[in-house]
Formats: structure tokens, C-alpha cells, sequence
């Protein structure tokens, strides 16, 4: 009997070592936010980028193509609106700013670009400036 109770204390003694320890844990815990934070968050921050450029992309043309063909029909008597804010009427969205703050530009009759029809509209893109490669254009 009394060598049962000798071998269960051991065992017993011995599996209480086997836990982690806090400071282990957290060890742990900071290299994980370090992976972390040089793997992943540079991967989540160019797909966060890339997601403001397809919200413009997306919006320049739902203007171009769905609010002004709404609008055209409401108003035949005008080629063209006066200015952009009176498309939002046929649009979700009431905003006329960009992804990045800056308002879309429309062009209509004479200030109508080559190659688009009816109505276009364009942002500046990230770097705020007109003319660059990083402009969103609905043509």
C-alpha cells in the first residue's frame, strides 16, 4: 500500500512540472504580433489600397453609365447636368469626394474626353494630381 501512494505522488509531482509558464506564454504571444506585423500587415495594407482604387473604379463608372442614363431620361430637354451632385439623386451614394478626399471631376458636352460618350467622370487617383497613371477614369 505504501508504494502505491509513492508512485502516485511521483506521477503526480511530475505532471504538475509539465505546464507552460507565463513568461513562456508571453514569449510566445510577441513573436507571434512580430510575425505579424512584418508579414502580414504590409499585405493588408496594399490590399487596403487596392480596395480605395476599386471603389473609385466602380463609382466613376456607375455615374457614367447607371446616374446619367437615369438622369438623361428624367431630363431630355438637357444634354448635360449641371454639375455632379445632381446625379446623386440616381446614385446610393451622396458623397462626390473620392476614396481619398478629393472630389470626381465630370465632363460633359465640350469638355467630353476622346473615346467617351454621353458623360465621364474621373478622380485623381491616390496622388491627388490630375494626369498621372494613377487616375480612375470612367472611359
Amino acid at each position: 500500500m505504501n508504494r502505491i501512494r509513492k508512485s502516485f505522488r511521483r506521477r503526480h509531482s511530475t505532471s504538475a512540472m509539465r505546464g507552460m509558464t507565463l513568461l513562456e506564454i508571453m514569449i510566445v504571444l510577441a513573436i507571434l504580433a512580430l510575425v505579424m506585423g512584418l508579414v502580414v500587415g504590409p499585405r493588408v495594407m496594399k490590399m487596403f489600397g487596392k480596395s480605395k482604387s476599386d471603389i473609385a473604379e466602380l463609382t466613376v463608372k456607375k455615374y457614367a453609365y447607371e446616374a446619367y442614363g437615369g438622369w438623361s431620361q428624367a431630363n431630355p430637354n438637357k444634354a448635360c447636368p449641371d454639375k455632379l451632385e445632381d446625379l446623386n439623386e440616381y446614385m446610393n451614394n451622396k458623397d462626390i469626394k473620392d476614396p481619398w478626399g478629393t472630389p470626381y471631376k465630370m465632363y460633359c458636352g465640350q469638355t467630353l474626353p476622346a473615346g467617351a460618350k454621353g458623360l465621364a467622370v474621373s478622380s485623381a487617383g491616390e496622388d491627388q494630381k490630375d494626369g498621372t497613371e494613377d487616375d480612375v477614369k470612367s472611359w
